[in-house]
């Protein structure tokens, strides 16, 4: 169950109105009430002779008497909703429900006699509408005081009781959903996504790219966004809002967001931290190439979120998303839609309550913004390590957030993670068929070498990998790796020491790319032509006697 309390208002009456009217299209069906605050009250919808304006005096008695002393937003109004696959409650049940949550909230606190005056109007199957007026019997306000939160709280209890479906909670990170208005007014001009939504997409994608701040303002204004740039007596930047051209008020000025209303992480403060970037590393390699970096740097994603620090866990968790963010900008035009739902929906699981630690996670970032200033892989297998890479990393980001149980971050991870691996299939099955082929075309000492590294290298795991379809492909990454002067074993090792693989659809396959990532295998153009690698003068490697295999 859902609980949604609105911003408090001043005309019972207007409230009465909609709720028992037809609705917004026509989807009221019998409306009538369900309870009230003495079981006396009138009901328009069932009584012949009661009226709205009957219903609208009685609640507002509290409010007459107590005059001036009375707040001007004096009406509380919240809908709760039962999940779609619920069953349909009765009148009562719904009755004992609106008790409970008006208790819960200090509005009508059980077996109060000053309690406030209440109704709970009924219209639809699955859901009803409490209107409270907010002045006791002794003429004082309630305390109600984090209303939501114990209505939220009372609603998880009763979930439980009536068996009904447990909803995920949140933590309050989300960004806030556009309104009402905001959607009529979306689907008057025929488009799809609402003014908030599309300049939060523009926003996190600016952040995402930028390497300062006035670059990051330079980009909005580059879509054809307006910027308004608020400044301290300083000088320096104290906020910004944000609005599409074109998108007015009734007295035809800009429809402005701040930062902070499209999504909590981008208040201006929030921004100028991911911002704020320190110099190259002594482990980064500034010369190699930017998506070599970018997926070395997201590989080592799960094993940050496994070993670190939950502040440094959400930093890693955060610049994941904003690589979500920036790749359809620079991907193959046949990724681009899955890519695109795949930042949309991870843009939920990139929040939590946990303060990130932004400076531990600047390598990665720096990577990032450095894949928009190269041009795109024209070597399909370097794309297909990078979307691997992503795809790995946010399973590892849906455990982390369910370990801590964050359930709707871990839901959104779950959903992107559905989206990239049809990225990742539609990507790697060009080259992964190269390879397969040359796997194939390998000799025959050649390919038992291979065959014999692997059982030496991974006992437990080499008859799984030497019956999937994708054994051939991995074979002939081993044979490239020897020729290029690596040690298979030690390669295997490694790419198998603390990387859970369990969740892999293809070990095998997960295996070529952690290959292609650490023996730096994609400087090569995988096509069917290339001749298949040849065997070197055979050097029996020394596997690890044991290998550290982390599960998440």
């Amino acid at each position: 169950m859902i609980a949604k309390i609105g911003k408090p208002g001043h005309k019972t009456r207007g409230v009465l109105n909609y709720l028992f009217g037809p609705g917004r299209a026509n989807e009221h069906t019998d409306p009538h009430l369900v309870a009230s605050w003495d079981g006396f009250a009138p009901d328009p919808g069932r009584a012949p002779d009661a009226t709205l304006a009957q219903l609208a005096t009685v609640l507002d008695l509290r409010v007459k008497q107590a005059g001036p002393k009375a707040p001007k937003n004096h009406v509380w109004h919240c809908s709760i909703r039962a999940a779609p696959e619920d069953r349909h409650l009765t009148d009562d049940e719904w009755a004992t429900i609106a008790r409970r949550v008006l208790d819960a909230t200090g509005i009508a606190p059980a077996g109060d006699p000053d309690a406030c005056r209440w109704v709970a109007v009924r219209h639809a199957d699955d859901h009803i509408h409490i209107v409270a007026t907010k002045v006791r019997g002794d003429l004082r306000p309630p305390r109600n005081w984090n209303d939501f939160l114990r209505a939220d709280k009372e609603l998880i209890a009763i979930e439980k009781e009536y068996g009904l479906r447990q909803v995920p909670r949140g933590d309050r990170t989300a960004a806030k959903r556009p309104t009402r208005a905001e959607q009529e007014k979306a689907r008057r001009k025929g488009t799809a996504r609402t003014s908030r939504e599309r300049l939060r997409t523009i926003v996190r994608t600016a952040v995402s790219a930028a390497t300062t701040a006035e670059e990051f303002f330079r980009i909005i204004e580059g879509t054809g966004a307006l910027v308004d740039v608020q400044y301290f007596p300083s000088g320096d930047v104290r906020g910004y809002r944000v609005a599409l051209a074109g998108d007015t008020n009734a007295q035809g000025d800009p429809v402005w967001f701040s930062g902070s209303t499209l999504a909590p992480d981008l208040s201006y403060p929030k921004i100028a931290a991911r911002l704020t970037t320190t110099g190259t590393t002594p482990a980064e390699r500034a010369d190699a190439p930017a998506w070599r970096r970018l997926s070395i740097a997201i590989a080592q994603t799960p094993d940050h979120l496994t070993h670190d620090k939950d502040e440094v866990g959400q930093a890693h968790i955060t610049v994941l998303a904003e690589a979500l963010d920036v790749l359809p900008l620079v991907a193959p035009a046949g990724l681009r839609h899955q890519l695109v739902q795949a930042a949309t929906v991870f843009e939920r699981a990139s929040r939590s309550r946990i303060r990130a630690r932004h400076q531990q996670s600047q390598t990665t970032r720096r990577a990032v913004k450095a894949i928009l200033r190269e041009p795109a892989p024209k070597d399909g297998a370097l794309l297909a390590t990078v979307l691997d890479a992503l795809l790995l990393a946010v399973i590892a980001a849906q455990h982390w957030h369910r370990t801590r149980n964050h359930t709707q971050q871990a839901d959104a991870a779950r959903q992107a993670a559905g989206h990239l691996r049809a990225a990742y299939q539609a990507q790697a099955a060009e080259p992964l068929a190269v390879l397969r082929q040359q796997g194939t075309r390998l000799a025959e000492s050649l390919r038992r070498r291979q065959e014999f590294t692997l059982r030496r290298a991974l006992p437990e795991l080499a008859e799984q990998i030497l019956a999937e379809p994708g054994w051939p492909a991995l074979a002939a990454t081993l044979a490239r790796a020897e020729a290029a002067g690596h040690k298979p074993a030690a390669l295997l090792t490694e790419a198998t020491a603390r990387r859970e693989t369990d969740t892999a659809t293809s070990v095998s396959e997960v295996l070529t790319w952690r290959l292609h990532r650490l023996a730096d295998l994609t400087a090569f153009t995988t096509t069917s032509n290339a001749p298949a690698p040849q065997p070197a003068a055979y050097r029996p490697t020394n596997a690890a006697t044991s290998q550290q295999r982390h599960t998440r």
